[in-house]
């Protein structure tokens, strides 16, 4: 079974509150007959449209191909988290990759971070970028940790965007006391994802790229020129960008092994009306230190949009039931209050949780993986694989340098092995181990 069919209408977005709130985006024409460009991406969601965005303004001709709708995927449908750094903390990748690469990866997210709102900025673009990002712990270690990271950046990275809260002060911050402290980063943020991707992909249009909708990729022909073919049409170029994250499928079955599709799900309550501000006390997105994570944020009017639970399979849950289950424990005094949208997406991880840069032929370019760490990564994402198109591989090769294991078993026994895993992740959750 296919992840692009199996839970979602043909070129419709999900019946999220994101696609409910979406700017107006007139449908772009699927691919029909034969076509010639320098590049073709195949994926319409941050890493895409970023990349799109950034060749066409080097004169590049450029042909994106999405399945569905531009944004469709991951970056229409996730938390809108613009979280600071990579997915590990700056002491473990110094511990992993020493300290020289662990800056230049500091740097790399520090930059993603400030692409995001120029973008938004630079093209006017139908979304507001909210700053402050809480972090709830769950155990007084959590804490200890948390607080010594904030003195960690600041000390040797010069970032004092982050400031320690005991329980009283997370408890006064989120409404909630469930946690025993955290810290809140004002220099990370939260945003409307799909209105993000909307924003991207009418810049990317207007710069020149090429965009087909409706446009899944059902074959590839490697060679001095990649032929990609559709249902409907074929592309003819010099070089492809693999920019499908979860929704890789079969594509390509070397960056298959490394990454792996995972599903995520939220809800949207009814508008709070007055108890929003009780619920979080300030426009700042949280999320909790679950190895599942639990990710919330108020929305622009007033709704709770809480995120949560993981599944492994093809088929999404019962979306609603899984995730106010969490909800309730965090805030029990939502008890009662009307859930008007549930729904769920796949995002991509990887093994190590850093962000999979490849070379899978020689023409071919892959970024994925960002293990829930997109927003802000995708889009540099995007733009570092235009840099490597262009001739400018630096910064595509020290990504690509980073270690990456392939999942256990390669990409048949990966989903059933972290099922397995995660099972057991989830009962440490439980018992708060």
């Amino acid at each position: 079974m296919n992840l692009l069919h199996a839970n979602d209408r043909l070129g419709e977005y999900p019946g999220s509150y994101y696609a409910a709130t979406a700017a107006p985006l007139a449908p772009f024409a699927p691919l029909t007959g034969a076509a010639r460009a320098d590049i073709c991406i195949i994926g319409g969601g941050y890493t895409g449209l970023s990349a799109a965005l950034h060749l066409a303004e080097r004169g590049l001709s450029v042909i994106l191909l999405e399945a569905h709708r531009v944004g469709f995927g991951a970056s229409g449908r996730n938390g809108g988290q613009v979280g600071t750094g990579q997915r590990l903390d700056q002491q473990t990748l110094e511990d992993m990759l020493g300290p020289h690469l662990a800056r230049q990866l500091w740097s790399l997210g520090e930059e993603a971070k400030a692409l995001v709102q120029d973008l938004i900025t630079r093209h006017a673009m139908p979304v507001t970028f909210h700053p402050g990002i809480a972090h709830a712990c769950r155990t007084q270690a959590e804490v200890r940790d948390y607080h010594q990271n904030a003195e960690k950046l600041a000390r040797d990275y010069g970032y004092a965007q982050i400031t320690p809260l005991d329980a009283a002060g997370l408890a006064r911050l989120i409404g909630s006391k469930t946690y025993v402290g955290g810290d809140i980063d004002r220099g990370a943020g939260h945003l409307h994802p799909l209105n993000y991707a909307i924003g991207l992909a009418q810049a990317a249009a207007r710069a020149g790229a090429v965009l087909h909708e409706r446009s899944e990729v059902l074959r590839i022909e490697h060679g001095p020129k990649v032929n990609v073919h559709t249902a409907q049409g074929q592309v003819t170029v010099d070089q492809l960008i693999l920019a499908c994250n979860g929704y890789l499928g079969n594509l390509d079955g070397a960056v298959a092994t490394k990454v792996m599709p995972i599903n995520s799900y939220i809800i949207a309550t009814e508008p709070l009306g007055a108890r929003a501000t009780e619920i979080i006390a300030e426009p700042v997105a949280v999320t909790d230190t679950k190895f599942v994570n639990n990710y919330w944020r108020l929305s622009e009017d007033g709704r709770l949009l809480f995120g949560g639970a993981e599944t492994y399979g093809y088929r999404f849950t019962d979306v609603e039931k899984a995730v106010t289950k969490p909800m309730l424990r965090v805030y029990p005094q939502l008890a009662g209050t009307k859930i008007d949208y549930a729904w769920g997406g796949t995002l991509a991880i990887t093994v190590n949780r850093l962000p999979c840069f490849t070379r899978p032929h020689p023409n071919v370019l892959s970024a994925s993986g960002y293990s829930g760490y997109g927003v802000a990564m995708a889009g540099m994402a995007g733009k570092v694989l235009a840099e490597a198109v262009a001739g400018q591989a630096g910064r595509f090769d020290l990504l690509a340098s980073l270690p990456q294991r392939r999942f256990p078993g390669g990409a048949a026994l990966r989903s059933p092995l972290l099922v397995l895993a995660m099972t057991w992740y989830a009962m440490r959750d439980r018992l708060s181990l």
